[in-house]
């Protein structure tokens, strides 16, 4: 349906082509003819040759028509593929699988075409013998198809709900590169938040974040790209391809996958802030300083282009820009395609490295930044009364999103299941929360009946907590009107020890999650020392216990509803 008013004008022409010249010869404008002997003779002659002539300007229509498609076709790749979306919509649903050599096909004007493709005019006089001729058999070859589509549209292919499951992990942040060294330091309580030594802070107000301090795409990005690369680009698919690894998808599986049916769908918040940085800079010398590459390598989307091409998938491949909830768009829109039957297999996440100048200078004029800098470790204090604001944090966190019965088919070890979310809005403020957590509260409540979840089920939420002083509690308020009532719940911040991820922070933190369902273990929210008043400090005071989870939501803004199993149950 997107291509539609693309495509439509197209089809539209075609037929009022027909219809039109068609027309033409039932006017009546032909000049009578005598009923005597020789009258009856020169009738049988003109009836003959307008019957060539018809045939003639529809062999030349239906060849000019391909090679206008032809050009269409390189001008807007996938544009004609979807004027089977249109056609359907007047009975026409053979027209999905267009070849360029016919335009048409069988099922656009059906049988009758078959003999008509190879005929031209045979010069000016039956060109313009054509322009008079009766088309009646054009007219009628543009109805036949539409019965014979309105009976198929009428029988509609059972169809079996198709399920996610989560196969791969893979990430690159403050506190490890791999899920399990990452998990285990979350457990421990480990900080990971330092002063920073990319660049020269002594300046700002604020001189700490969640920086990565070593970092290698050695074996996982070639030399002359990881030289002009931004940092998120290099996150991307350093954790992009350990997802694929860690999914046991090795050179020989790859081989055997349906790379049309494989796609990769990995958001960023910011793209490429230091490249296109440095595109400023050089400008103010001259335009001929400038990278080449400073244009597409600043684009959000060019991560998961670049991935494809690595891998040579060649399904939905995009990305997904929403702040904070730029990763959770991105794995929930990819189960989508998973679940439509559009993929097989999804790389969906989020990357972000904005610990540059100009990033942290843009959060400090927003004033949203803590200025913890005697003591880093502590400045993220998610619920605490002292907090000052959140800190900033980067990596890149992504999931491979696989059908089950795919997964299954290649014996691939199954990590959790993708049960449902929800995407809303708060409608209320650019960066405050709607003051009764409002916004959170519709999005819980319409990813648990997408998912067929029951909320007294939920027995942990890794939670939003970015430590400001509004977000905090009124996402404390949405989550006690959903979940209130349940006694087992346990809330955590992933962000009191690496800080806030910015569109990385939704994968990352499920990757947590996923590893809190498969040890049974949830990590602590750390500096958490004086809460709030109106925090239950039962509730949200989590220490390293181990849990058996049903199910499990991860926040902020869509829900992702996740439920954990031994490998085990699945055969």
């Amino acid at each position: 349906m997107a291509f539609t008013a693309a495509t439509s004008p197209l089809c539209t022409w075609l037929i009022a082509a027909c219809v039109t010249n068609s027309v033409a010869g039932l006017t009546g404008n032909d000049a009578p003819v005598s009923s005597g002997p020789l009258g009856r003779r020169l009738k049988r002659r003109i009836a003959r040759s307008k019957q060539l002539t018809a045939e003639s300007w529809l062999g030349i229509g239906v060849q000019a028509a391909s090679r206008s498609g032809q050009s269409l076709v390189a001008f807007c790749e996938s544009g004609l593929s979807e004027l089977g979306t249109f056609c359907s919509l007047q009975g026409f649903k053979e027209c999905n699988n267009l070849k360029q050599e016919s335009l048409f096909g069988d099922g656009f004007f059906g049988e009758s075409l078959r003999g008509l493709r190879g005929l031209r005019g045979s010069g000016s006089k039956s060109i313009r013998a054509g322009r008079r001729a009766v088309a009646g058999k054009a007219s009628a070859v543009v109805v036949q198809p539409a019965k014979e589509s309105e009976q198929k549209k009428n029988k509609k292919t059972a169809t079996k709900q198709r399920r996610v499951v989560v196969t791969g992990m893979g990430l690159v942040s403050c506190h490890g590169h791999d899920p399990d060294t990452f998990y285990e330091n979350l457990l421990t309580g480990k900080s990971g938040i330092t002063e920073i030594e990319r660049f020269d802070c002594r300046d700002f107000p604020t001189r700490f974040a969640g920086e990565i301090k070593s970092f290698s795409t050695e074996g996982w990005v070639a030399g002359k790209f990881a030289r002009r690369m931004d940092r998120f680009m290099l996150y991307l698919l350093t954790a992009g391809k350990k997802a694929v690894m860690d999914a046991d998808i090795s050179e020989e599986v790859m081989k055997d996958l349906d790379k049309s049916k494989c796609g990769v769908l990995i958001g960023s918040a910011m793209g490429g802030m230091q490249v296109f940085n440095d595109a400023i800079e050089a400008l103010r010398v001259s335009y001929r300083k400038m990278n080449p590459f400073c244009v597409p390598f600043a684009t959000t989307n060019m991560g998961s282009a670049m991935l494809a091409m690595d891998l040579g998938w060649m399904g939905p491949n995009y990305s997904i820009s929403t702040a904070c909830a730029t990763s959770n768009f991105c794995m929930l829109s990819a189960a989508n395609h998973i679940i439509r039957g559009e993929a097989d297999v999804m790389l969906s996440g989020g990357s972000d490295a904005a610990i540059i100048p100009i990033g942290l200078g843009g959060f400090v004029a927003c004033r949203a930044l803590s200025q913890r800098n005697d003591d880093p470790a502590k400045a993220s204090r998610p619920w605490d009364k002292n907090r000052d604001g959140f800190v900033m944090g980067e990596g890149a966190g992504v999931l491979l999103l696989e059908e089950l019965e795919h997964a299954k088919t290649r014996g691939a070890e199954i990590y959790a299941e993708f049960l449902g979310g929800s995407f809303t809005c708060d409608a209320y403020h650019m960066t405050e929360p709607h003051p009764e957590g409002a916004g959170v509260l519709l999005c819980i409540e319409k990813a648990l009946a997408q998912s067929g979840v029951n909320k007294t089920d939920v027995n942990y939420v890794n939670a939003h907590a970015t430590s400001t002083k509004a977000g905090d509690l009124q996402e404390y308020k949405a989550l006690m009107k959903a979940f209130g009532g349940n006694p087992e719940l346990k809330v955590n911040s992933t962000k009191s020890m690496v800080g806030h991820l910015l569109g990385a922070a939704g994968a990352v933190e499920a990757i947590a999650t996923i590893q809190a369902i498969r040890s049974g273990w949830v990590h602590p929210t750390i500096n958490l020392e004086d809460p709030e008043s109106e925090v239950n400090l039962g509730g949200f005071r989590c220490v390293s216990v181990p849990l058996k989870f049903l199910s499990c939501l991860q926040l902020p803004n869509i829900d992702l509803a996740c439920k954990g199993y031994e490998r085990d149950s699945w055969r």
